[in-house]
Order: structure tokens, then sequence, then C-alpha cells
């Protein structure tokens, strides 16, 4: 117990630190700005000839809009559910779970946090300076997948 109970401290004291400098939430994404995000991480993936699957989920982690291309693995499916809903759910992108966890030691504990996609391809979607929701794209290497979600999140900007 007295294990358990130490674990949940260091995640509760590793969610507020990464909360620290997160943004707040605004209202959840539209469906017209989840179309505009959408379109615009799949012409980016089109434009590379990448086959992916693209994730948008609002600020509660419900899904709002998702395709699967033609010729992407099917476990994109879900590894782009599983992004979307990290970066909306712990505020900022996978990217920043990935970065952490590179340093090694005490930041390994991030692996801890239920749902965390320490994984780069999943990004909060930002509206009027607040998430409004997250992204996660997946079929091809990391930085590609991240490629993809940032294009998607520029839609909005």
């Amino acid at each position: 117990m007295k294990a358990f109970s130490g674990i949940l401290v260091a995640a509760m004291l590793t969610v507020a630190a990464l909360g620290a400098r997160a943004q707040g939430y605004g209202p959840p994404i539209t469906l017209e700005q989840a179309r505009k995000v959408m379109a615009a991480a799949e012409a980016e993936a089109r434009k590379n000839n990448w086959n992916f699957s693209i994730a948008i989920v609002d600020t509660g982690g419900h899904m709002v809009l998702f395709q699967r291309m033609d010729g992407a693995f099917f476990a994109s499916a879900r590894i782009a559910r599983d992004k979307a809903w990290s970066a909306a759910a712990y505020r900022r992108p996978g990217k920043a779970f990935q970065d952490r966890i590179a340093k090694g030691g005490e930041e390994v504990r991030i692996l801890r946090l239920h749902g965390a996609s320490p994984i780069e391809g999943g990004d909060p979607i930002v509206a009027d300076g607040k998430i409004v929701g997250g992204i996660g794209a997946s079929g091809g290497a990391g930085e590609q997948d991240g490629q993809v979600a940032r294009a998607g999140v520029a839609a909005l900007k």
C-alpha cells in the first residue's frame, strides 16, 4: 500500500508539473472546425504520399471526427485516437512527453500516467488561445506523424 501511495503521489506531482504551463480549455471543437483540421492534416499526408489514420477529439476526449486513409495499417487507427486523447487530456503534444522520457531518470514516471501517449503525432488543437480538442495522426515515422498533426492544428490559426 505504501508503494502504491508513493506512485500515486509521484503521478500527481508529475501531472501538476506538466499542467503548470498548459493552456486552459475553451469550448469543445465544433464539427465544422474539426472538418477544417482534418482536411489540412489529410492534405499534408496526401502531399507526401503517406497513408494515415487521423483522429480528432473534443475537450472531453470524445471522438468528433476520424478517418483511416486507404492503405493505412489497421493499428494506426487506435494509435491516432490514443494520441488525440492524450493531447487533449494532458494539454500538450505527445512530443513533449517523448522528449522528457528520452532524458531518462525520474522522467520515465510519465509512463505511469493513464492514457498518456509519449509519441510524436498528438497535438492539442487551439482556437482563440484555448484548447478545444486534440488531433492524433499515425501512419508514418514519428516526425511524419507530428508533421501531419501540426498541419491540422495550423488550420485553425
